[in-house]
């Protein structure tokens, strides 16, 4: 790809999704992009440039050229103590203020284990504590992995960090022996309701204001004004005593935020 087309690209990956890339990640774009020759009927990533950014190119390839670019790194259980935390502190705490219902929402879900990470603590936490109830909303940019996400089936060692007993209750093994795929159950995925979102957006019509959110490992992507977008709209979601998580990477040092820090990169809104 010439440096111009990779400037074209990369001024439009920015612009629609707020990632910064860099020429240090020109290798890495181009061999993401080459996936897309053999669909598009192109030879060269040069001429998929051309005819991405020509006529209507955009309108018909802008969402698949996202897709192939976007990272989707995810497991069940990452950053354990996140969801040590949320157990022992934050649930107790909302039961004592009367919540009935907890909002969650998962905002870059990926192929689905946060939000389904998410449901079994807290699924397993109203069967143990008669409540709360729930409800989660997960959403992403790529629609590929929204769609493997809705599924619910993933490689039986994927769910390895899932505590055993999480496993018997919320995790269904196939019949036949030679498949090594696993299901979550059905009560999980019928609590969470997927979307498309883009948090580039000026706004985020998620409902009414959540009581924890998640938007780990995305803000290591964004330049600082992005930062500063996004999570001042995540807070306007926020219910006020809500919780923000962020990955343990990421920092909202310098935002002005009504936010504090309550444990390592988890924050509730003041």
């Amino acid at each position: 790809m010439n440096r111009r087309n990779f400037a074209r690209v990369a001024a439009y990956i920015y612009d629609y999704s707020g990632i910064k890339m860099p020429e240090s990640k020109k290798t890495m774009l181009e061999g993401r992009l080459r996936r897309r020759l053999r669909a598009t009927g192109t030879r060269t990533l040069d001429e998929y440039c051309d005819r991405v950014f020509s006529g209507d190119g955009l309108a018909n390839e802008g969402l698949h050229l996202i897709n192939a670019v976007t990272t989707n790194k995810t497991d069940f259980f990452r950053e354990p103590a996140h969801f040590e935390y949320l157990t022992r502190t934050i649930l107790p705490q909302f039961k004592a203020r009367g919540i009935r219902t907890v909002r969650a929402w998962s905002a870059a879900c990926s192929t689905g284990p946060e939000p389904y990470t998410i449901a079994m603590v807290l699924d397993d936490y109203a069967d143990t504590c008669n409540g709360p109830s729930y409800g989660i909303l997960a959403t992403d940019l790529d629609t590929e992995v929204l769609a493997a996400a809705r599924a619910g089936i993933y490689p039986a060692e994927l769910v390895d960090p899932v505590p055993a007993a999480l496993q018997r209750k919320y995790i269904m093994m196939s019949r036949d022996p030679a498949r090594r795929d696993i299901r979550m159950a059905p009560s999980l995925r019928s609590a969470i309701g997927f979307a498309r979102l883009n948090l580039m957006d000026d706004r985020y019509p998620v409902g009414e204001a959540m009581h924890l959110i998640f938007c780990r490992n995305v803000l290591i992507y964004f330049d600082k004004p992005t930062q500063r977008k996004v999570v001042s709209q995540l807070v306007d979601c926020l219910e006020p005593g809500g919780y923000l998580f962020l990955g343990h990477s990421e920092s909202i040092t310098g935002l002005d935020l009504p936010l504090v820090q309550v444990a390592n990169t988890v924050f509730q809104r003041s």
